[in-house]
């Protein structure tokens, strides 16, 4: 029978092991990037909530995800497309910070199949961001200074979708990524 030898009498650790304080720091350094969905107005449907609830569970099994809701602008109406936009466009400004890689789902983006996104995505989680910020804006698109900061931009399709819609075909697309990045049986190409 093999004999282990004592833990240490102070750290608790078997010699060759890293104390727990290391162990920790190791653990928080290894901690998966963050990635945000960043939504402008908040999602009407009971029915595209819940599948978004859904498909959001699921992401948080292989990453760090969250859905955030920015408020509707106020008396958006009886405002000038321009003005509704740039108000939009502050708002988005102010969840993103330095390092975040951001990526605006826009009509004039790229296209991908689902194999292509998830290989990119694998790209961006193994990259120097700390945090990858997907944003769907309003029904009128991106102010200037939101294109301007941006990293890149994805299309779903040629087609028009509301945005309310895109918010759970997108939600969807992510979870179907990572699912081909891990090869869980749920993209059958």
């Amino acid at each position: 029978m093999e004999q282990r030898p004592a833990p240490h009498p102070l750290t608790g650790t078997s010699p060759g092991r890293a104390p727990p304080t290391a162990l920790r720091r190791r653990r928080q350094q290894q901690t998966p990037m963050g990635i945000d969905l960043i939504l402008v107005g908040k999602t009407d449907s009971a029915e595209i909530a819940a599948l978004m609830a859904d498909y959001s569970k699921r992401i948080s099994r292989y990453a760090r995800f969250s859905v955030v809701f920015l408020p509707d602008v106020r008396n958006a109406g009886k405002l000038p497309v321009q003005i509704q936009k740039q108000a939009e466009g502050e708002m988005i400004l102010r969840q993103t910070a330095p390092g975040d890689y951001v990526v605006l789902l826009d009509e004039k983006g790229t296209e991908m199949r689902s194999v292509e996104f998830a290989a990119w995505l694998g790209g961006k989680l193994t990259g120097s961001a700390r945090r990858i910020c997907f944003i769907v804006g309003g029904p009128y698109g991106f102010s200037g200074e939101v294109y301007a900061r941006a990293d890149a931009m994805l299309s779903l399709s040629r087609m028009t979708f509301s945005h309310q819609l895109v918010r759970t075909l997108f939600t969807e697309q992510l979870y179907r990524a990572f699912s081909i990045l891990h090869h869980a049986p749920y993209h059958h190409e």
